[in-house]
């Protein structure tokens, strides 16, 4: 792998550490995330330690709760006793509460740190699979960004009128 593009894997796999933290999780449960977000195949325990240097413990503990909020998936391979993890891709399935949490600075700033990821990708534009991939998948992740500060904005903008009106409003829609 090129070194710029380790690079920012590296920074991207920062970046949702802290957007991890910020959430209240271990910012080994982000790191994990990132590495198996980046990931364009199933990766095994063993792998994970590889990536993020974390404890093969930790990230037993930390892949278990991932999965049970819906953020990774398990899978196994034929003749092998080891399991195998992906990471969900589907945002509006995986997260739901983090409209209202938009608006705090710390998770600002570990927003910024994916648009900056994406911003580094497009200025190291690499020809190869794994940019390619790298790139696509940042992106999807900021696009999601982008969806959610303008829900985020419009739910805002309907709670200050108040829910009387909005109630009215949505029933002169219907």
């Amino acid at each position: 792998m090129p070194e710029s593009l380790k690079k920012i894997k590296s920074n991207f796999t920062e970046g949702l550490s802290q957007i991890s933290r910020f959430w209240g999780f271990p910012k080994g449960v982000g790191a994990i995330f990132a590495v198996l977000y980046l990931s364009p195949t199933a990766l095994s325990l063993d792998e994970i330690v590889s990536a993020t240097g974390l404890t093969k413990g930790a990230i037993s503990t930390e892949i278990r709760m991932l999965s049970r909020m819906g953020l990774v998936h398990r899978s196994t391979k034929l003749g092998d006793r080891k399991d195998y993890y992906t990471a969900e891709s589907d945002f509006y399935a995986a997260i739901k509460s983090v409209l209202k949490e938009r608006q705090n600075s710390e998770f600002d700033r570990a927003v910024r740190s994916v648009k900056e990821t994406l911003k580094l990708l497009e200025q190291n534009r690499i020809n190869t699979d794994e940019w390619s991939f790298t790139y696509e998948r940042v992106k999807a992740l900021q696009e999601f960004f982008n969806a959610i500060e303008s829900v985020t904005s419009a739910v805002i903008k309907l709670e200050s009128l108040g829910l009387q009106n909005v109630t009215k409003i949505l029933g002169v829609l219907k």
